[in-house]
This record gives C-alpha cells, structure tokens and sequence, in this order.
C-alpha cells in the first residue's frame, strides 16, 4: 500500500481523504490532541482495518470524533442533561464523554462494551474531513500500539506509511496529548483519562468526579479497560523509562551517579546543563501545557539518540500535569524511583 500525504488547507486533498474513508479506507487526522488514525466508525470492517494497522489489542476501544453536536444524537442511547451541560462548557475541544452506546455502534468500536467513547474536535481539518467523510470516525492516536502518539504529520508516517491509505498534513498538535475522557454512564461521573481539560474543570461543570484508580495505577487483573489508555503499556519508546521522583538536586545526583554508555536522561527545559548524560527536555518545570505538547516527540527523540535506559524526572500530577504524569507513568511500566 502506498501513503499519500494531503495537505489540510487544500480542499482537493481534504474531499480526497473524505472519499477513501466513505470507501472503507484509512486516514491519519490532525486534531488538537494527537494525530489521529480513522476510519467511518460505522463500518465495522473500515474499524476492524485500524487495529490491524497499529497492532492493537482488539479489546481496547476506539473513540468516535464527531462535527457537529446533532451527530451525537444517533450514536448513544441518550444524552442526559450533565452530558449536555458538559459538551456545552468544552465541545468543541480535548474532552471524549462516554454513554450507552446505541444499536449503530459496532463491536468493533466499543470493544465488546456497552458504552462509547464520543468527541468533538476542535482542530479544523478534523472538522472538515468528517464532513467530507459524511459519517463519524472512528480514531484512535496514529502511531503504531505502544509507542508514543503523534503531535506531527511526519511522525506518524514514521510508523504508518505503507500500512494506511493517506495522511492529512494539518501541522503541529496544540494540546499534545490524547483527550480527557470521562464517564457519564456510571454515578458519579469518573475521569478515565485525563488530558486537556481538567479534574478540575470536569468538576466545575459537574460536580462531584471521581478519579479512576487506572489513572495512576495498573488496571487490576482480569479487567476491561473502559477507555483507550487505560489497559496497557503506552507511549513507551524503545528505552527503558524510569521515573525519579524527588528534588531537582537528588534527580541530579542521581542520574550523573549512573553516566554508562546508553543512558539518558528526561528533564525540564535548562536541567540539561547540570546533568553529564545525553538529556531530552519536555517543556518548563512549571508549564504543564507545554509539558503536554512537547513530552511525546521528547519520548521519540530518546530513541534517535539510542538510550537504552532513561531516567525521566517526575512531572507533577495536578491541571494539565496530572496527564502528563499519566503518560509517562505508562511509558515506565510504572517504574517509579524515589530518591532524595
């Protein structure tokens, strides 16, 4: 299979990428987030293309992007008030509500479940292929599973070209990480993921929410993950990556203590002059926005300097860092070290 690249502010490119998605193809999205791999979420066939072309488990459900909020209608059972109250506050946006799913939904998008994961993205040329698509899509992040997600057209054609039938060029992700998904269809609501918009926005709007454990933890033997990135090992690259958690000067000591061949280190914007290991930085130790952009390209640029083990300073858990803890933490295995 050869991979086109289109260019989202050609509207030929943008009416060719809607074509091959009606014809049951597959296309790699920009959107706010992440680059996104899709395809017509109502095609069960079209669906089933995506887990073979990222070698995704088959039980790890997709989300469905939507552009505009009467969409939304047809693809759950119903849409209670808080969801509505919710999409109004953050649709269009980083933001995914899962619902009972309704009939039109294959199994193959919701993994068996009897919910679906729902978003509005805000991204224009994420708006402009579904409806040149005429049908929600169905994307997961576009890289292949386990690795980290694309923030970029040519990263994500680093790992899909050949394997898909187009890629749509719309430039650099604004938010750089996969959006927050929360659960309506449980009482109280429950972050699943957490992303752009945060706990703490989702709780201005409704209320009381609860995190799921699976957020900083490992989803518990035996169950079914709910969300995208909740079940697995993600975003990881080749390396090792383990997490030192304490003070600047104890992560210093420590990784300068460990100087083998083959170490690196993952660390705020100017740490990098203090430490004698190759260092990939991942944005300002208090800007957790830039944190999001930057820590997935961070993660694939320690494989261009072949790391085979990496030592990542500890983001912290709260706004928008809270998701970049998330992701991290699931590139490490969940190796955290305390040190200090």
């Amino acid at each position: 299979m050869k991979t086109i690249r289109l260019q989202a502010d050609q509207p030929a490119d943008i009416a060719k990428a809607g074509e091959i998605l009606r014809q049951g193809g597959l296309v790699g999205i920009p959107t706010e987030t992440v680059y996104g791999l899709a395809a017509d979420a109502l095609n069960g066939e079209a669906v089933a293309k995506i887990f073979k072309a990222k070698g995704r488990p088959m039980d790890n459900p997709l989300i469905v992007h939507i552009s505009d909020i009467s969409q939304w209608e047809k693809l759950v059972r119903e849409i209670p008030e808080n969801a509505r109250k919710l999409a109004q506050a953050y649709w269009p946006g980083p933001m995914t509500i899962i619902l009972p799913k309704s009939d039109c939904i294959p199994d193959e998008v919701s993994a068996g479940l009897e919910t679906v994961g729902v978003r509005f993205p805000v991204h224009p040329a994420a708006q402009a292929v579904i409806q040149a698509a005429g049908t929600p899509l169905a994307a997961p992040s576009g890289n292949l599973s386990g690795k980290p997600s694309p923030t970029n057209a040519q990263t994500m054609l680093e790992d899909m070209d050949g394997r898909i039938d187009a890629v749509v060029d719309g430039g650099s992700c604004q938010v750089g990480v996969e959006s927050t998904v929360v659960s309506l269809a449980c009482q109280p609501p429950r972050l699943l993921r957490p992303g752009g918009i945060t706990l703490e926005q989702l709780r201005q709007v409704l209320g009381e929410v609860e995190m799921d454990d699976a957020v900083l933890n490992p989803l518990k033997e035996g169950e079914h993950p709910a969300s995208p990135g909740m079940k697995y090992k993600h975003y990881a690259p080749k390396a090792n990556v383990i997490i030192i958690d304490g003070s600047y000067e104890a992560y210093c000591e420590y990784v300068n203590g460990h100087k083998e061949p083959g170490i690196a280190a993952m660390c705020y914007n100017g740490e990098e002059n203090h430490l004698e290991v190759p260092a990939v930085c991942y944005g300002g130790k208090e800007d957790y926005n830039e944190q999001a952009r930057e820590v997935f390209e961070a993660l694939r640029k320690l494989d261009e300097l072949g790391a085979n083990t990496v030592y990542a300073r500890c983001p912290e858990p709260k706004g928008v860092g809270l998701a970049v803890y998330n992701r991290l933490i699931r590139a490490a295995g969940f190796e955290v070290l305390h040190v200090g």
